[in-house]
């Protein structure tokens, strides 16, 4: 018990009263007299909440999605403002090395409608040139690295260490019989599904069919190229006329629908880099300023034929020359 005095004035005469608070009392006092904080949770937009809650309390099993938890989000908090990525001066080759050879001249339809398509095998011989494959694989971006080190977890995740190397020589074996089958399509000039193709690559053929339609005048198939100059080689799947025009052409196989360019990573670095070869290789008389990524679809699936102009080629070229660069620092060259 606290007693407090206070003084009254009556009639002029100052008068002493006292007055008795409990505990009970001086608190409510305090609560009622002293200056209210803010309250931290006053700024939720309640109405949100409560929706979100009785939301996540309606389900007895959680059926959350990425996709599901980011609108939640964007829901209570409002949609996230990214940073703008940091802008990176653009590259460019200390040594700009010719794509076309100004010794050849273009090449007609009519010429290239005569002879029989070209065949040169790989002869290393004393030769240690790289690659286009290597070059390209030893020069990735970290970026690239990472996407294609998680894709490998995952799937060994999935599928175990044994069962990743199974699928892995699957992939690899189907992409050879389907080259194979190609390969003699393109010799006897037949649209036709050769008999003794393999089941498992049925698919792929009746895929590719329709962009067979448009393969005119095929010049070179599995051919080695080698830049006289800058000493890589490769070998290119075919050289033929796509719709009148003349272009390398890749054959590619994939599980997932590729319908961009973009899709297909390196790809269009890789067919410039086997064309500005080609173009540099005193093997062949002719040059190629286009190019043609085709990828093929197991299920039969119509292939997407992504083309490659000579403008994007020149492009291409540019990228190609600083992975070239890049390789031979990192080789000490």
């Amino acid at each position: 018990m606290f007693i407090f005095s206070r003084v009254l004035l009556v009639g002029g005469i100052i008068v002493p009263q006292s007055t008795s608070l409990t505990v009970c009392h001086i608190s409510a006092f305090h609560y009622l007299t002293s200056p209210r904080r803010n309250n931290p949770y006053s700024a939720v937009d309640r109405e949100r909440y409560t929706s979100l809650v009785k939301s996540v309390m309606s389900f007895k099993v959680s059926y959350q999605t990425p996709e599901t938890l980011q609108a939640e989000d964007d829901q209570v908090y409002g949609p996230v403002v990214k940073a703008p990525m940091p802008s990176r001066a653009a590259r460019t080759p200390k040594i700009i090395h010719p794509f076309l050879n100004s010794e050849r001249s273009p090449e007609t339809e009519e010429d290239s409608e005569s002879g029989l398509p070209v065949r040169i095998a790989l002869n290393r011989g004393g030769s240690f040139a790289p690659s286009v494959t290597r070059i390209l694989q030893q020069t990735l971006s970290p970026e690239q690295i990472f996407y294609l080190e998680r894709w490998k977890r995952r799937m060994i995740a999935e599928h175990g260490e044994e069962g990743f190397k199974e699928y892995s020589q699957t992939i690899f074996r189907q992409g050879n019989l389907f080259h194979s089958a190609l390969e003699k399509i393109l010799e006897n000039r037949s649209l036709s599904e050769t008999p003794d193709s393999a089941p498992e690559v049925q698919g792929y053929l009746r895929s590719i069919s329709h962009i067979l339609e448009d393969v005119r005048a095929v010049r070179a198939i599995e051919s080695t190229v080698q830049h006289a100059t800058l000493n890589y080689l490769g070998i290119v799947d075919c050289v033929a006329r796509y719709r009148g025009v003349l272009c390398v052409i890749d054959w590619k196989t994939s599980e997932k629908p590729k319908p961009f360019l973009s899709n297909t990573y390196d790809n269009p670095v890789q067919v410039a880099a086997y064309a500005g070869a080609l173009n540099n290789d005193g093997n062949y008389n002719y040059q190629v300023e286009n190019g043609l990524i085709v990828v093929a679809y197991k299920d039969g699936t119509p292939a997407h034929a992504h083309r490659i102009n000579s403008d994007m080629m020149s492009e291409y070229w540019k990228a190609w020359l600083l992975r070239f660069e890049d390789y031979n620092e990192q080789s000490g060259l």
